[in-house]
């Protein structure tokens, strides 16, 4: 459709068009997307830099800790949205990490993937920022945990796709890291270009603050999204770690143990998305955060006792597989916010979820070097004190009840 993408279109009038040329046309075309760059560089990664660069787990900490600093600073993201619009800023970045992640092999040293790295972060984390942001604004309360679930089965198939197009090219091809990751960085790449001419501005009816915003009534939000953030690093830092450095995974085989999990999501995320919005979201929590609890302390027993590469996997599909329910904590947030806070309030819990990302991965691998099993048992505490926390948020919640401390109808003043 030419010059479509110089029009600007309200949101209600754009839920009116054909799926695929309306805002979550858009939203599946960016799942697709992202998946294609950020899921080849994960997976190739532990063996990249075993393979190529002599890592051991103080240079993986190093390099993860590297990868989280914009992700920290992401609270940056409300300032240059004043230069730029939030959608186009998200296809920006977007293609950021596709473009860094396709020059990847070219600098097989630790100081060359330091760099690369840092800038596929800027692009993926400032991407993810923008992306959540729309999303919310985008999607109504109703549809939101039900829509969320299908994008993350969007891009788990993606994803899947992405390590088919792994085990293609390199078992079948022979084609190296080089290759693979030149190829899916630059469909991300191109799949941004495509978005940015393709579909119009969508403009939302709520202007969003361009400024830092910290409440006192999100405290709960906050802390959810500090452990999260926490969790999450010792999951993707150290548990595909342990697949090769403990039980010598080769690529053809963390790419098949990958496929399976995102298999799995395929089907598993739209039935969570919908048991989501039947539940809600500290049911939804509470089931995510016991499974984590468990899966952190059958990681420890791993070393304990002499498990195999079999349990090993097994936990690994549990853990990926309890990840979907994570769209809980975006439901929450979209229940008891100011639909003003949404952009701003991303790029802080952006910001707040990657403080533990900062200095745990680096500091964990020095201890991983001395006993792996604490890393996990560190993980299991922090999913206690998870569970803790969510069973503070309301079966309904709502801005002035946005815990069970809080009652209905009391002033939500700062």
């Amino acid at each position: 459709m030419a010059g479509r993408h110089h029009q600007t279109m309200p949101i209600a009038e754009a839920r009116a068009l054909p799926l695929m040329r309306g805002p979550a046309g858009m939203l599946i075309i960016m799942a697709a997307a992202q998946p294609l760059a950020f899921s080849v560089w994960v997976a190739l990664l532990n063996n990249f830099v075993v393979e190529r660069a002599g890592f051991t787990g103080v240079e993986i900490g190093w390099l993860q800790t590297v990868r989280e600093i914009p992700g920290f600073l992401a609270v940056g993201v409300i300032f240059l949205l004043l230069l730029v619009r939030e959608q186009r800023f998200a296809l920006i970045c977007l293609a950021m990490l596709g473009l860094a992640v396709s020059v990847t092999a070219m600098f097989p040293s630790f100081q060359g993937l330091l760099i690369t790295t840092l800038i596929g972060s800027i692009g993926f984390h400032y991407y993810e920022t923008a992306n959540q942001s729309l999303q919310l604004q985008w999607l109504t309360r109703e549809e939101a945990p039900i829509v969320l679930g299908r994008l993350i089965a969007v891009a788990a198939a993606s994803s899947f796709a992405a390590y088919g197009l792994i085990l293609l090219l390199w078992s079948l091809l022979d084609m190296g890291y080089g290759v693979i990751y030149a190829v899916s960085g630059l469909l991300t790449a191109a799949a941004a270009l495509f978005c940015r001419l393709y579909y119009p501005t969508f403009k939302t009816p709520v202007q969003q603050r361009q400024s830092i915003v910290l409440r006192r009534r999100y405290w709960l939000y906050y802390l959810l999204e500090f452990m999260s953030g926490a969790r999450r690093q010792i999951f993707v830092v150290f548990a595909a770690f342990m697949m090769v450095e403990r039980f010598g995974f080769s690529v053809p085989m963390v790419t098949g143990l990958m496929m399976v999990t995102f298999a799995m999501n395929v089907v598993i995320a739209p039935i969570i998305g919908r048991m989501v919005a039947n539940l809600g979201e500290r049911t939804a929590l509470l089931i995510e955060y016991f499974g984590l609890l468990f899966v952190f302390l059958a990681y420890g027993w791993v070393y304990l006792f002499g498990w195999g590469a079999v349990i090993g996997a097994l936990l690994y599909l549990v853990d990926h597989a309890l990840f979907a329910l994570s769209l809980s904590l975006k439901t929450y947030f979209q229940k008891i916010a100011d639909p003003a806070d949404m952009a701003p309030s991303m790029a802080v819990a952006f910001s707040i979820n990657h403080i533990a990302a900062v200095f745990l991965p680096a500091a964990l691998g020095y201890l991983w070097i001395v006993n792996p099993s604490a890393v996990f048992y560190l993980g299991a505490g922090l999913a206690a004190c998870s569970i803790l926390l969510s069973a503070l948020i309301p079966r309904h919640p709502a801005p002035g009840h946005e815990t069970i401390l809080t009652r209905r109808g009391v002033s939500i003043a700062e």
